[in-house]
């Protein structure tokens, strides 16, 4: 969007921003990845590591674990919950075979036996297969996102090989030794480092390198973690890690407002990703919004924190597992719990920044209502913003409009007389409510040029594989054999160059075929 009294927004800031919500992705407190940042930045120090790759490590380490929550939704279904999923990451860095062990032994939890039964039979005729691949699209996805974000090449060709290992049994499982980056070397030590130190303090992080080296890290590095461990963790616990990492950027990269804007909506991408009902959710609830601001006669910069506050609202929701957010049962009542804590998630990572900080406010209150019943503060009245007032009606008629694990879609009409009904009962702003409907009653769909070559109905089945049906699902809605959506499924595949459901989701959201 651009424009506005905007502070200047550093890369690094948005980078760190994200990197809190991929610390709540893999239940790690936030700034675990801060604070891998600053162990890489150290290694490259003590090995003479040269600009360029002290830049692509810094980067990277930022950025390497953002392509995970991509196919949460899959994880989720294998393994019960994504999230708990996640943090055996760290486990044990030496063996192949253990990590095999743990995903037989995570298959199904939360759920009954005889589901259990039924998933591990699943996984072994099949299904190994299909979280193989899934893990080795990580990479690519993040590096996608780096792609978007403009991050130098030496980033891009770091993360790209973020999840291979020393001994060449990682994934893609491509490379091996110093065939990998060694930025992306660097980081993976590091990232584990970082975990072990905070668990078992420098002699236990120490061990745990070594238990690694020349399997999953380079022995090198480790050597040189080993000699200069006191130097390495020196101080990580005592200094706060945003400051200490924006302050070792190793080149000072400041955004044009235009350019923070598209890497928001990129970011909000990659995180509508991590459920297929969220998909293209940010860019629609943001692209309404700030219509609806001008409607109310919003000044130019309350204009822009409304639409970086759209763009970015759903950020908080990476802490929340699949479990919660796919699931089509009523939420119990710690699952809610932590639903209402997805506004102040948020607000938490975009406040770190200063420049964040307005549209920081926004996203903590826009759930809240005017008659108190919001979450998470019970805010009434005066106590919220215009601004979030606008963002809470554009959510709330947008989130209407898409599909949730518990019901279909609503028609634009009843979502609009749904919103009515909130604004006559003291929920939402009445102005605001009407701003929000003109603006959506004006509205045409996007549609990029450059859709690969897709027919009608191969978009038709694009939509409904991003938002996780299956074939057999797909197949009952568009009154077609399983035989044939599986045939348009690998024609679409192979146009849009992936390989599976969430490289798909994200082509669909960047190409506007998402939301329909």
């Amino acid at each position: 969007m651009g424009g506005g009294a905007e502070s200047d927004v550093r890369l690094a800031e948005l980078l760190g921003a994200l990197s809190l919500g991929i610390d709540l992705a893999f239940g790690q407190p936030m700034e675990h990845v801060l604070r891998q940042c600053r162990i890489a930045m150290r290694l490259c120090e003590l090995t003479g590591a040269d600009e360029d790759t002290r830049a692509a490590a810094y980067y990277s380490a930022l950025l390497v674990n953002v392509g995970c929550h991509a196919d949460a939704h899959e994880q989720a279904r294998w393994f019960g919950d994504d999230i708990a999923f996640k943090t055996h990451k760290y486990d044990d860095p030496a063996s192949k075979l253990a990590e095999l062990t743990t995903m037989l032994g995570l298959l199904g939890a939360g759920s009954s036996p005889l589901h259990r039964l039924r998933v591990g039979f699943e996984f072994l005729l099949g299904g190994h297969k299909e979280v193989e691949a899934m893990i080795a699209e990580h990479a690519r996805l993040a590096r996608a996102l780096g792609e978007e974000l403009g991050l130098p090449g030496g980033a891009l060709d770091a993360l790209a090989g973020s999840y291979e290992r020393w001994d060449g049994c990682g994934w893609p499982g491509e490379r091996r030794g110093d065939q990998i980056p060694i930025a992306a070397r660097v980081v993976q030590l590091a990232e584990f480092a970082e975990v072990a130190y905070r668990n078992h303090g420098v002699d236990g992080a120490v061990a745990f390198a070594g238990h690694g080296a020349a399997t999953q890290f380079d022995p090198s590095l480790v050597a040189t973690l080993r000699a200069n461990a006191e130097k390495v963790f020196h101080q990580l616990d005592e200094i706060g890690s945003w400051d200490a990492v924006l302050d070792g950027e190793p080149a000072l990269r400041v955004l044009t407002q235009a350019t923070v804007d598209a890497a928001l909506a990129a970011i909000g991408r990659f995180v509508d990703l991590k459920s297929p009902y969220f998909l293209g959710h940010s860019e629609a609830v943001a692209n309404l919004a700030v219509a609806a601001a001008a409607g109310v006669e919003m000044t130019a910069a309350e204009r822009s924190s409304v639409y970086r506050a759209g763009l970015t609202a759903g950020f908080g929701r990476l802490g929340v597992s699949n479990a919660v957010w796919d699931k089509p049962r009523p939420l119990s009542t710690a699952e809610w719990e932590r639903v209402r804590l997805v506004p102040q998630l948020g607000q938490h990572m975009l406040q770190q920044s200063a420049a964040l900080a307005p549209t920081a406010r926004i996203v903590g209150q826009h759930r809240e209502r005017l008659d108190g019943s919001g979450y998470p503060g019970g805010v009434a009245g005066d106590g919220i913003s215009r601004a979030a007032r606008v963002v809470a009606a554009a959510d709330s008629y947008q989130a209407m409009l898409e599909p949730r694990p518990h019901r279909a879609p609503r028609a634009p009409d009843e979502a609009a007389n749904e919103l009515r009904v909130d604004a006559r009962e003291g929920r939402l702003d009445p102005e605001v409510v009407a701003a929000v409907l003109a603006a959506a009653g004006h509205r045409v769909p996007r549609r990029r040029a450059d859709n690969k070559g897709l027919t009608n109905r191969e978009i038709d089945v694009l939509r409904l594989v991003a938002r996780g049906l299956p074939n057999k699902e797909i197949a009952k809605r568009l009154v077609v054999t399983p035989k044939t959506v599986g045939n348009h499924i690998e024609h679409i595949y192979t146009k849009i160059g992936v390989s599976n459901r969430a490289a798909a989701a994200l082509f669909a959201t960047r190409h506007g075929l998402l939301p329909e």
